[in-house]
């Protein structure tokens, strides 16, 4: 103690005359003191003290060094602050770092606490990844790193997990408060049992767990890598691209969050959280029971095949903690009396503690007779291992956390007893007999499609002039319904029943003899829209089938009055959605995305997939209706244009759609093409990002449309400012960028640089090089005081944003 004392001493002495105040390295002959910064190479962090918050506590600790907001990532000190006295930094005889509160101070706060060889000497080192490491100068061997030991941050390249060899655990534990680095109550883990997996903590209580090991990687801000070797089991991710910074933390109120920098943002954004839905929290649906992400106003538990609730009335109450059981009518032995297994598929697997890896090499038939012999095991999963090919994964007690997530989905077969296989078997059988009815219906219905557009031919060609439709009446695909139907399901055509309104009249909600809602468009007599445009849309929409397409059910054509019934869809059009002030908090990100990828397969179809190619001529938020389920679907095909052969392009004097979403080749010369529904797209893309109406005024000098303000914020690499507010940055920044850069692409000026549907379909699902985009059409607009109100034509006529053109002349 003597010998350490005097060296203390004799160290301070010579140190006050060589501190370190703006180097990377720490040297045996330097110290760091108060006002002192260890600064990595690249100038990215910096070692230092500092005090959290309001709190006159010093501690040591390392922190982004070029960001204006300190943004702590490691604490040496983090139980033992320095009270009222400054703290100073050294390397000791024995090589080791050691940090004093003061001169008088005999004892360090903090040490690494690490054996060093006799004769050698060790220096320090803060690295531009933010780790600083204690290297042996002769050997040049990292002794001791602060990656080894983290606080509540970890940063790309950091290791999570085990490694057996070292005795070492790294996890992150979050700050007791925000000025308080001292261990809290919240962590991540990893548990190595059965097929690895991540728990976050409160104490020892999990509070959610990450999908098992092996993980399918999804390219995003980030790639996750995973070690799982009998002596190491740990992840580290990596960032891609030096343009941003990453780090993940566990917060001291209890949330795991991943937030980026971004120098024009100027803040740290949230790029995900955890736990944020009730599908997150661990055992949400207690044991041998499914959650799925819901509706606000829906129940997410179900049990699994053969099960039932624990505890009904609770269940009935949503509350589904309680987990299911086996059916109590079933009164069959579930081990080895005729049962059987039941494919759960999509679901993220449960909770692996309980589980085992029986065999790398067997068969899904395999894998099941090993399960079904013992009588313990609950469940089986195959799975791919990387490297190894198939692992065979066996549940010995309760199933518990299983969720459905398409991104990280396995097929789980659960085992169940011989009465409840006999049912599902049944049920299996119906639905084989439905898929092969499935498989038939294309080619029934293009037989029925060959047919019909034989019958309208040959009407066409001897059709009376006047107002009276003719329909082919030996076809099965469209229904006609008399007015009196008509009247009766919309209480005459009651304002109650009424659902919208356009240019071309107005839509009712209807409901059937049958009991089968409708929605009913009625064409009104002083529309544009006329005989024309309703034989156009009985005949175009009737032969279309895609997911993204809304389906024609029939139509009536009587006593002047001409009619179209449609499939009701209960969410109404995609604008009273993302328009209006509280609906729009409803779509969220996936939401959002999901709907921009369903209109760009449904006109994908019919530019490329469909019998005959169509060019709708009014894409636009009000023409996407959106089903139960949110699914966008193409509606108001009263414009579309046929294209037959190889045709591509036309022209045409009578120019029809809507302002703001017609492209310039079309509003100015007539000339309409697949390149004017691409355009078309690219508005709807950036209204859908943006919440916001394209023309609409975003900047008054000079005065911009949504196209203009875009592009605009594109070229000052401030895209993601266009997001819109209300989704909170809960969103993926990546994703939204490249969203902005094909809505971009797809209104440029020329028709020719635009891309196609098919190209646009692969940019949104692939992760692939994207070009870029260059000066968009309609970046300014008139000023006027109704920003409502479209740009004026020569001859023509205006439309508000909401309404249709019925016909104007092109110049």
């Amino acid at each position: 103690m003597e010998a350490e004392k005097l060296f203390l001493l004799f160290s301070l002495l010579m140190l006050q005359f060589s501190s370190c105040t703006s180097q990377d390295s720490l040297k045996t002959n330097q110290t760091i003191k108060e006002g002192d910064l260890l600064i990595s190479e690249g100038n990215i962090f910096a070692l230092g003290f500092f005090s959290p918050g309001s709190s006159t506590n010093r501690y040591l600790g390392i922190w982004y060094h070029k960001i204006p907001e300190q943004a702590v990532v490691w604490v040496a000190n983090r139980n033992d602050p320095i009270i009222g006295s400054s703290g100073f930094l050294f390397i000791n005889q024995y090589g080791n770092l050691v940090l004093y509160g003061d001169d008088d101070q005999k004892l360090p706060v903090w040490s690494t606490n690490v054996s060093v060889e006799e004769n050698d000497t060790c220096a320090a080192q803060l690295l531009d990844s933010g780790n600083l490491i204690l290297v042996r100068k002769r050997s040049r061997k990292t002794v001791w790193q602060s990656f080894d030991y983290p606080t509540n941050t970890l940063l790309p390249g950091m290791k999570l997990g085990l490694d057996r060899k070292l005795g070492i655990d790294r996890f992150p534990t979050s700050w007791r408060s925000a000025e308080d680095p001292g261990f809290g109550d919240f962590s991540i883990r990893i548990n190595p049992n059965g097929s690895p997996q991540f728990f976050h903590y409160n104490g020892k209580k999990p509070i959610s767990r990450s999908p098992p090991w092996p993980w399918r990687n999804q390219m995003s801000l980030y790639t996750s890598t995973f070690v799982n070797d009998p002596d190491e089991k740990y992840s580290f991710y990596t960032v891609p691209d030096d343009s941003y910074l990453l780090r993940i933390i566990v917060d001291h109120s209890g949330v795991a969050k991943a937030l980026t920098w971004r120098e024009s943002d100027g803040r740290w954004k949230e790029y995900w959280k955890c736990p944020q839905f009730q599908c997150h929290y661990y055992g949400n649906c207690g044991a041998y029971s499914t959650c799925e992400l819901a509706n606000v106003n829906e129940f997410g538990c179900a049990c699994l095949p053969g099960f039932e609730p624990k505890y009904p009335l609770e269940w009935s109450t949503r509350d589904g903690s309680g987990g299911c059981v086996r059916k109590r009518l079933h009164t069959s032995s579930v081990c080895q009396n005729g049962e059987g297994f039941v494919k759960v598929e999509n679901v993220i697997l449960p909770d692996t503690s309980a589980a085992a890896w029986v065999d790398m090499s067997k068969s899904r038939a395999d894998c099941e007779l090993e399960c079904k012999r013992n009588c313990s095991c609950s469940a089986y999963a195959v799975i791919v291992i990387p490297g190894k090919g198939d692992g065979c994964l066996n549940w010995y007690k309760e199933l518990v956390d299983i969720r459905y997530d398409m991104s990280e989905s396995h097929d789980l077969y659960v085992r169940i007893d011989a009465y409840e296989l006999a049912d599902t078997t049944r049920k299996s059988n119906n639905s084989r007999e439905k898929t092969m009815l499935a498989v038939l219906a294309p080619s029934i219905a293009l037989l029925w499609f060959l047919i019909s557009l034989f019958a309208y031919l040959w009407l066409k060609k001897r059709a009376k002039k006047g107002n009276e439709l003719q329909v082919n009446s030996t076809s099965t695909e469209l229904e006609y319904f008399k007015l009196s139907t008509i009247t009766a399901a919309t209480n005459n055509f009651s304002a109650a029943n009424k659902l919208g309104q356009g240019g071309f009249g107005s839509v009712y909600k209807g409901l059937l003899a049958n009991g089968l809602e409708v929605a009913i468009k009625r064409l009104s007599r002083s529309s544009g829209q006329g005989t024309e445009e309703f034989k156009n849309e009985v005949m175009v929409i009737a032969k279309l089938q895609h997911r993204n397409l809304v389906k024609l059910l029939g139509y009536c054509n009587q006593d002047g009055e001409q009619i179209l019934i449609y499939e009701y869809l209960p969410n109404k059009s995609l604008d009273s959605f993302l328009f209006h002030e509280s609906r729009r908090l409803l779509l969220d990100w996936r939401n959002r995305f999901d709907i921009i990828v369903g209109i760009a397969r449904g006109i994908l179809y019919l530019h490329q997939d469909s019998r005959l190619r169509i060019i709708h001529r009014d894409l636009k938020c009000s023409n996407i209706l959106l089903d139960a389920e949110m699914n966008p679907k193409i509606s108001d095909f009263g414009m579309a244009k046929i294209f037959e052969g190889n045709q591509t392009e036309d022209r045409t004097r009578r120019v029809v759609g809507t302002f703001g979403y017609m492209s310039p080749e079309y509003a100015v010369l007539g000339n309409f093409s697949v390149k004017s529904n691409v355009f078309s797209f690219g508005v709807v893309l950036l209204e859908i990002v943006s919440g916001k109406k394209n023309n609409r005024f975003y900047q008054q000098d000079p005065p911009l449309t949504l196209i203009g303000y875009v592009w605009e914020l594109w070229k000052q690499d401030k895209a993601l400012e266009i997001v819109d507010p209300s989704l909170a940055e809960l969103y993926d920044p990546r994703e939204a960028l490249k969203c902005i850069q094909i809505g971009l692409l797809c209104v440029q000026e020329d028709a020719a640089d635009r891309p196609s549907m098919l190209a646009v379909v692969f940019m949104l699902s692939n992760e692939t090089e994207i070009p870029s985009p260059k000066q968009p059409a309609f970046l300014f607009r008139k000023s006027d005081n109704n920003p409502d109100i479209a740009l004026e034509v020569e001859d023509g006529q205006c439309s508000v944003n909401e309404v249709t053109i019925s016909e104007i002349a092109s110049r």
